[in-house]
């Protein structure tokens, strides 16, 4: 069996980070709800991620308006009725 490490793992309570991240292609892995008042939401990482984060920051990544939309509609749906 492969455990995890936490180097294996990114998580970010950025909604919208997290949404741009499914939009390119990285799956949620798990969702952190223990606190009440922000969730943390986790991918694994990957050789890529930190230069696509960067890219993020950077504002140089673009989506489509209605695909993005529907995955901050999903992840919203998970955070609040799962």
């Amino acid at each position: 069996m492969d455990y995890l490490k936490e180097n294996d793992i990114f998580g970010s309570s950025d909604i919208n980070l997290h949404a741009t991240l499914r939009y390119y292609g990285y799956s949620t892995e798990a969702i952190n709800k223990s606190d009440p008042s922000k969730a943390i939401f986790f991918v694994k990482r990957d050789a890529g991620l930190d230069g696509f984060i960067q890219q993020y920051f950077a504002h140089e990544l673009r989506v489509e308006p209605l695909a993005f939309a529907a995955i901050i509609k999903e992840l919203k749906t998970r955070l609040y009725h799962a």
